[in-house]
């Protein structure tokens, strides 16, 4: 019997991208499409960020989110919607007093992290065990997420009934992910994705791959993903590996060198990686059984 193999796609991203691009999903309703898009292509898991219509900027806007998840569910497309949690969390230091974060710093307490979670209720949402130096466009910060937060977000998780996904950038988050298991603040199959190919963060390669995989606990469900060109690599060493997979326009907008995609194609190309390898890709319904979700009613 072939192994199954998830496939989560992430439809737009919190970053800057590329203007040019014909189709970059910005509004509800286009983020909506494109994860209907996303699954009607093989993708089991949609991984949602909200942008703003106006500016495009990726923002935390609670309406926005319900808006999103209320068209993606109302389609009655069968989904596992994994919103992210990773706002609130950039720390801008001042130049002249990096003891001061400047206005544009966004810092928010547990709740405050939480909030489109305890209105939305989706299957899973993630949590970016890291805290490390980061660039997205121009602009350098420290993405703060410290183990006093990272442990009460786990708790509301598990006290809204939203499985965590456990984001590691580095080998050190996933020692800290495990101690989360640990504590009991994770319950059931722990849920890893290795994020790899980010500046200053951990290198997209197979050594890399290979060792937080075995950092990781056994009984996990992991994905290692990469960024812009390393996508698909990193798609394949996943599988071969035992892993799963995420593609999608937050991680790179390109099928091939001045080619832009569309969600759609990029799960297609995902598919054909999966089969191509031996494997097939799982269903939603069979996600949740290796992830051990119940399907809730829209």
């Amino acid at each position: 019997m072939k192994r199954k193999v998830i496939i989560t796609c992430a439809v737009t991203g919190n970053a800057p991208f590329n203007p040019k691009h014909p189709n970059f999903p910005v509004t509800p309703k286009q983020i909506a499409e494109a994860c209907i898009e996303a699954a009607n292509a093989g993708a089991a898991i949609v991984h949602i960020h909200a942008r703003d219509p106006e500016t495009t900027h990726g923002v935390f806007d609670v309406a926005l989110f319900k808006e999103i998840v209320h068209r993606v569910r109302s389609s009655g497309v069968d989904i596992l919607i994994n919103l992210s949690a990773g706002g609130g969390a950039f720390f801008l230091p001042d130049p002249e007093n990096e003891a001061v974060g400047l206005p544009e710093s966004d810092m928010r307490d547990v709740e405050g992290r939480i909030e489109h979670l305890v209105e939305c209720l989706p299957d899973i949402a993630s949590i970016d065990v890291t805290t490390g130096n980061q660039v997205e466009g121009d602009m350098e910060f420290v993405y703060l997420n410290t183990t006093r937060t990272l442990r009460g977000m786990a708790k509301r998780f598990m006290e809204l009934g939203v499985k965590p996904e456990l984001e590691a950038f580095q080998p050190g988050d996933v020692l800290f992910a495990n101690q989360l298991i640990e504590e009991g603040l994770v319950e059931g199959t722990p849920m890893m994705q290795f994020v790899l190919g980010v500046k200053w963060g951990a290198p997209s390669t197979p050594e890399t791959v290979m060792y937080m995989r075995n950092l990781a606990p056994k009984n996990a469900v992991w994905t290692a993903m990469g960024i812009a060109r390393e996508e698909f690599s990193t798609a394949a060493q996943s599988v071969l590996l035992g892993g799963h997979v995420r593609v999608g326009l937050e991680d790179n907008l390109y099928l091939d060198r001045g080619v832009f995609a569309t969600n759609g194609q990029l799960v297609e190309r995902a598919v054909r990686i999966i089969e191509d390898v031996g494997c097939s890709p799982a269903s939603p319904s069979e996600a949740r059984e290796l992830l051990g979700i119940s399907k809730v009613s829209a």
